[in-house]
C-alpha cells in the first residue's frame, strides 16, 4: 500500500485542529440520530432515548477525533538524539480502537511498534500517541497498520519501522460470518525490517508474544 493517504500536510496543524467542536455541528449530528432511532420504530422522546442523540453525537465526536489531530501534535518535542542506541526499540501491546469505514462497527486489538534508530529516537509515550491519530477515524485495519508505520518514518528516518496490528473486528462477530474466536493480523514493514531477515524474524518473533488481543 503507498503513502498517499500520510502526505507531509499530515505535519502542518490545521487551524482548526484545536478547537472546540462545533456545537451546529453537534446538533446536525444529534438530529441524525434521533433520526434513525425514530426509523428503526423506536421512540426517540421516551425516558431511556430522549438523550441518546445527545450522548451518540459526543461519543462519535470522540471516536473520531484522529480527524482533528496531526502527527505533529502528538510528537511535539518527543524526538531526540538517538546517542548511541542502535539496538531495536520496540513497543508492544499498544491497545487501539477504531471504527470500521464499511460498517461504522468497532474493531479493537493491539498494536506492537518497533524501529532501529539512524540518529533519533521518539519519547515512549509519542507511539501510542501516533497510533491513535489513525485509530480515531474511520478506518480499514490494513490502511491504519500502513499510516503508522509511515508515520514513524516520517517523524524519525530510522534503519527500518515494523508495525503489526491484531484486532477482533464486530462486523465479523455481530453480524454476517458471525465468527466470534477470529482475529486479523496485519504488518507493514519498511527498511531494515524488510530487507533483513533477522530483523524482521527478531521483530515478528517479539510481536507475536503477545498471543493477540486480550
Amino acid at each position: 500500500m503507498g503513502r498517499a493517504s500520510l502526505g507531509a500536510e499530515s505535519f502542518v496543524a490545521p487551524e482548526h485542529a484545536h478547537a472546540a467542536p462545533d456545537d451546529a455541528l453537534h446538533d446536525a449530528l444529534a438530529a441524525l440520530v434521533e433520526q434513525q432511532i425514530a426509523m428503526l420504530d423506536e421512540d426517540p422522546t421516551r425516558e431511556g432515548l430522549v438523550r441518546t442523540p445527545l450522548r451518540a453525537a459526543k461519543a462519535l465526536r470522540w471516536l473520531t477525533k484522529g480527524y482533528r489531530e496531526t502527527v505533529a501534535d502528538v510528537v511535539g518535542t518527543g524526538v531526540f538524539g538517538a546517542e548511541g542506541a542502535t539496538g531495536m526499540v520496540m513497543v508492544r501491546d499498544i491497545e487501539l480502537y477504531s471504527l470500521c469505514e464499511h460498517h461504522l462497527l468497532p474493531f479493537f486489538g493491539r498494536a506492537h511498534i518497533a524501529y532501529i534508530p539512524s540518529d533519533r529516537i521518539l519519547g515512549l509515550s509519542k507511539l501510542p500517541r501516533l497510533v491513535e491519530v489513525f485509530a480515531r477515524r474511520l478506518q480499514v485495519q490494513e490502511r491504519l497498520t500502513e499510516q503508522i508505520a509511515d508515520a514513524v518514518e516520517d517523524v524519525l528516518a530510522p534503519q527500518g519501522v515494523g508495525v503489526v496490528i491484531e484486532a477482533a473486528h464486530m462486523c465479523m462477530m455481530m453480524r454476517g460470518v458471525e465468527k466470534q474466536n477470529s482475529m486479523t493480523i496485519t504488518s507493514a514493514l519498511r527498511g531494515s525490517f524488510r530487507d533483513d531477515g533477522r530483523t524482521r524474524d527478531e521483530f515478528l518473533r517479539l510481536a507475536h508474544a503477545t498471543g493477540g488481543a486480550r
